[in-house]
C-alpha cells in the first residue's frame, strides 16, 4: 500500500485526513484527523529513524550500516529528532552518568547544533576537568 501523501502537491501546505475506512467491513468514519508526526516526517529522516530502530538505538551500527562518521549520524538523529518536533536530550539532562569522552562530543554536538553557545560550551568544558 503506498503512503499517504502528507503536504499538497499543488501548495505544498500540510494536507489533513478527512476519513477513514475499515477495510473488513466498510465502516466510514469522516471527520478531521492530525497525521501522527511520524507520517510527516521526510523520507530521509523516516528511513534514518527506521534504521536508527534497526540498530536498537545503537548509534555505532549506524555509523557502520550507513557508513558515515559518527558526529555525522548523530546530526541526523538531532535533525530527525527535531523534525518530531521533539528536544534532543542533552548531556546535563541525562539521567544516566555520561563518560567524559562522550560529554565532550555531545557538547561539541550541541554547538554544531546551535543549542549552546560557544561560551556555554567552553565553561562546560572548563569544568570537567
Amino acid at each position: 500500500m503506498p503512503k499517504a501523501l502528507s503536504n499538497c502537491p499543488v501548495c505544498e501546505q500540510e494536507l489533513t485526513v478527512s476519513r477513514l475506512e475499515c477495510r473488513a467491513c466498510g465502516t466510514r468514519i469522516e471527520s478531521q484527523f492530525e497525521a501522527c508526526r511520524f507520517c510527516r516526517l521526510p523520507a530521509e529522516h523516516y528511513s534514518f529513524i527506521e534504521l536508527f530502530l534497526r540498530c536498537e538505538g545503537n548509534l555505532s551500527r549506524v555509523e557502520k550500516e550507513l557508513n558515515l562518521s559518527y558526529p555525522t549520524v548523530r546530526n541526523r538523529l538531532t535533525a530527525a529528532i527535531a523534525a518530531l518536533g521533539l528536544s534532543a536530550p542533552t548531556a546535563e539532562s541525562a539521567e544516566i552518568p555520561v563518560p567524559e569522552p562522550d560529554r565532550t562530543r555531545n557538547l561539541l554536538d550541541s554547538l554544531v547544533s546551535g543549542s549552546l553557545t560557544a561560551e556555554q560550551v567552553a565553561e562546560a568544558l572548563r569544568s570537567q576537568r
